[in-house]
C-alpha cells in the first residue's frame, strides 16, 4: 500500500512538473529588455518562478526538472541554436537548486528568504563564469563575432570594452536583478498556489 501511495505521489508530482515547465516556457514570451544595463539579447522574464515554486513545494530535483522542461520546449522557438537555452538552464537551475535546498532544511519564511538570497548570489556568480568560459565563446563561434557582442554591451555602457567587463558590468547586475525579481514574485504567489501542489 505504501508503494502504491509513493508511486501515486511521484506521478502527481511529475504531472505538476510538466504543467509548471509549460508555464515557465509560456512566461519566457513575456520578456523585457533591461536597456539600462544589458544588451537587447539579455531579457528579463519571470520564467524561473514556476521552477522556484516547484522546488519549494516538491523538492529541489523537481524544480530543476521544471527548468529543463521549459528550456527543451523553448528550443522550438529559439534563434540562438540552443546556446541561450543552455545558459538559461545552467543559471536558472543553480538559482532554483540552491534556493530550494536551503528551504528544504527548514520550511520557514526566513529559510526561504535566505535560500533565495543565496540562490541569487549563486546564479549571478555562475552566470558570470558560464557566460565567460562557455556561453559567450560558443555564441561567438556559432552566431555573432565576439567583437560584435562586446560592442552591443558597449552601446549600453561605454565602459564595456572586453568580455570580462561585459561580465562584470552587464551579466552580473542583470542576473542579480533577474534573480531578485523572480524571488520576489515567488514570495508574492507561493502561499496562494502551494495548496494546489
Amino acid at each position: 500500500m505504501n508503494n502504491v501511495s509513493a508511486s501515486s505521489l511521484k506521478t502527481r508530482y511529475l504531472v505538476r512538473v510538466g504543467v509548471l515547465g509549460a508555464l515557465g516556457f509560456a512566461l519566457m514570451f513575456l520578456d523585457m529588455p533591461l536597456a539600462f544595463i544589458a544588451p537587447p539579447f539579455m531579457k528579463l522574464d519571470l520564467s524561473d518562478v514556476p521552477g522556484l515554486i516547484s522546488g519549494f513545494a516538491m523538492g529541489p530535483i523537481y524544480g530543476v526538472l521544471v527548468q529543463l522542461i521549459k528550456n527543451i520546449l523553448n528550443l522550438s522557438k529559439t534563434s540562438t541554436g540552443g546556446v541561450g537555452e543552455l545558459s538559461n538552464f545552467i543559471v536558472g537551475s543553480s538559482f532554483v537548486l540552491v534556493s530550494s535546498l536551503v528551504y528544504k532544511r527548514d520550511k520557514s519564511m526566513k529559510s526561504a528568504l535566505i535560500g533565495v538570497i543565496l540562490g541569487v548570489m549563486t546564479m549571478a556568480a555562475l552566470a558570470m563564469a558560464s557566460n565567460y568560459f562557455v556561453v559567450f565563446p560558443l555564441y561567438a563561434k556559432l552566431m555573432i563575432p565576439m567583437e560584435t557582442i562586446i560592442n552591443m554591451g558597449k552601446a549600453v555602457n561605454p565602459n564595456i570594452d572586453s568580455l570580462w567587463k561585459m561580465m562584470l558590468l552587464s551579466v552580473l547586475p542583470f542576473n542579480l536583478i533577474k534573480g531578485a525579481v523572480n524571488g520576489l514574485v515567488t514570495f508574492m504567489v507561493y502561499k496562494k498556489v502551494r495548496k494546489y501542489l
